[in-house]
């Protein structure tokens, strides 16, 4: 299996830095120290001012206005959950490796998304939709991207998620069955060079330590923008 995006879209988003982790072995596990860890330094920055100001979030908001979205009501994942961090203190707890995943989401302010291998067709491509993918909502209704819309789309047709980093399907969401994840970050603000490697160094250590496993990494860029992971 691979991930990978479409030349149109680094053609489209020139300042795109992608970082890819592969991981198997994935069980229960207790990762509520390393959650609060990563939460202090969101809470830290946070504090100094809200999320909107951060360029992380505004390199994805020109990013979504530029695909004709308005970025204040699809926001990416990252601004997401900071906005609900900064209101209610605290994020809700799914499952250990989306709990972890957020956290460093939160304190990287760069969008995370983890899927369940065992429910991508094939491989999974980043790029423009044509309209006939299908996505599954988390409350089990069925969509379709719009044309042109960026998603994350298998051999199956099946589209993981809509709107780029806006919002995953519950098609590949994680689960207390997951055992092999494929975790993906993306950034395009100045430094993205810089703190997607620094995030994705952080999550392999993060699940190296929990779960006891040897993670597989990479960054993409245009000239190696695909990261093979085994099925």
């Amino acid at each position: 299996m691979y991930l990978q995006h479409a030349k149109d879209v680094w053609a489209d988003h020139p300042g795109l830095v992608a970082g890819a982790v592969h991981a198997t072995g994935i069980t229960a596990a207790s990762v509520d120290a390393r959650v609060e860890r990563y939460c202090a330094i969101a809470a830290e920055r946070l504090a100094a001012g809200p999320e909107s100001g951060f360029p992380e979030i505004q390199a994805w908001r020109r990013a979504f206005a530029g695909m004709g979205l308005k970025p204040t009501q699809y926001r990416c994942a990252s601004e997401a959950l900071l906005r609900r961090f900064r209101k209610e203190g605290r994020l809700p707890r799914i499952h250990p490796l989306i709990d972890l995943c957020n956290a460093v989401s939160l304190a990287y302010a760069i969008p995370v998304a983890a899927l369940d291998v065992a429910r991508i067709t094939g491989f999974l491509e980043v790029r423009p939709a044509t309209g006939t993918e299908t996505y599954l909502t988390f409350s089990g209704d069925t969509e379709n991207p719009d044309p042109g819309e960026i998603a994350f789309i298998d051999a199956a047709g099946n589209a993981h998620a809509r709107r780029w980093t806006n919002r995953q399907s519950g098609l590949s969401a994680v689960r207390e069955d997951t055992a092999s994840v494929l975790i993906v970050a993306e950034a395009l603000h100045d430094s993205a060079a810089t703190d997607v490697p620094a995030l994705t160094d952080a999550l392999v250590t993060e699940l190296a330590a929990v779960w006891d496993c040897s993670p597989r990494s990479a960054i993409l860029s245009e000239n190696a923008p695909r990261f093979e992971f085994p099925a």
